[in-house]
């Protein structure tokens, strides 16, 4: 998928209801974030997920270049939740 590809599928997916996840640090969600984002780390993630919302919820998960989110989507999934999209960067949005 394209950038815009991207972007327009997630912002899609938010406006349906999707929960929109910023794995990056504080420090980088403090420096700016989509307005309804959350943020947790990703390295908080696994002791984090009830935050997430119940297994099933749906995810659009990003942080600065891809990495971090594609890791993020491997421990949703491994949570229990399968229905997850991966934005990759907040650039993105």
């Amino acid at each position: 998928m394209t950038p815009q590809e991207l972007s327009q599928k997630a912002r899609q997916l938010v406006a349906e209801g999707a929960v929109l996840l910023d794995v990056r640090t504080p420090q980088e969600f403090q420096q700016g974030h989509p307005e309804v984002a959350r943020n947790i780390p990703v390295q908080e993630l696994p002791r984090r997920l009830s935050e997430v919302g119940p297994p099933g919820t749906r995810v659009v998960v990003y942080c600065a270049a891809g990495a971090r989110s594609a890791q993020a989507v491997q421990l949703l999934r491994a949570g229990g939740y399968t229905d997850v999209f991966d934005l990759k960067s907040v650039n993105y949005w």
